[in-house]
């Protein structure tokens, strides 16, 4: 009995790493994954911050799940993600500020990420606080590790720098953490042999193409695996759909019609 949990527990937190990866297999939180993943610095700082508030916020709702009237569950399900958000937003800004401004809005928006408010209605809602904070913490690795390699593509590409600003981050512990190192400059290196960074690659256009073809290949594994292709569904596949007024006005729309 202990052992078929502790697969099942491993399972849960793995299959956000791959099998469910949140960006590159749903598709969801591609606002933000668009946006900050112009340097790996970022994109762990995101990450971090996404994984924290996904995880309270699943411990929580799963507590709460059975207390929670179903008719206000989504305004309630936002108010707890919310206040978690607020939190991290407050820790952000008094230990590494300077992540604070490279993330800009995108640390407060986490609040309406689609991740975070699916994995609420789709899994903490219907399952256990231990289960659910399994979950949670898979779907955020997955999510960090999505960005991560993102933002590697990007950074190394487009500025020919790895890691810059990670003083940024280990400024948690302490003031001169690994001897002030601050990340790759591989520009020297690129001079030496003729070549630039392509700056587009830093750039909102670079972003999509990136993204755009890392999906390509996750389909691509995904097919020679016989598993679906990602696939970019319509509002009736969203985890809130059945609160959500808008679809319910297009569906008697199409009734109406037919």
């Amino acid at each position: 009995m202990a052992d078929a949990k502790k697969r099942s527990l491993g399972k849960e937190f793995t299959k956000g790493l791959v099998k469910e990866n949140p960006v590159l297999r749903l598709v969801l939180g591609t606002c933000p994954t668009l946006a900050v993943t112009t340097s790996v610095t970022n994109a762990i700082g995101m990450g971090i911050a996404a994984t924290i508030v996904l995880v309270c916020s699943n411990i929580v709702i799963s507590a709460l799940r059975k207390l929670i009237p179903d008719k206000v569950r989504i305004p309630a399900y936002i108010v707890i993600i919310a206040s978690f958000v607020t939190i991290v937003q407050m820790l952000v800004k008094a230990f590494v500020p300077a992540l604070n401004t490279a993330l800009g809005a995108f640390l407060p928006l986490i609040v309406v990420n689609c991740i975070i408010l699916g994995r609420a209605e789709a899994f903490a809602s219907k399952n256990t606080v231990l289960y659910s904070a399994v979950d949670g913490l898979g779907m955020g690795v997955g999510f960090t590790a999505a960005l991560c390699l993102m933002g590697t593509i990007r950074e190394v590409l487009g500025a020919g720098t790895f890691l810059n600003g990670i003083q940024d981050l280990l400024i948690l512990f302490g003031d001169n953490v690994l001897n002030g190192w601050n990340g790759f400059d591989l520009n020297s290196g690129l001079e030496a042999a003729g070549l630039q960074p392509i700056t587009l690659f830093i750039l909102p256009a670079g972003g999509f193409f990136v993204f755009g073809i890392l999906i390509a290949l996750a389909n691509k594994i995904a097919e020679g695996s016989g598993k679906p292709k990602a696939q970019l569904n319509g509002c009736e596949h969203c985890p809130m759909a059945g609160s959500c007024t808008k679809l319910a006005q297009e569906n008697k729309s199409k009734e109406a019609e037919a």
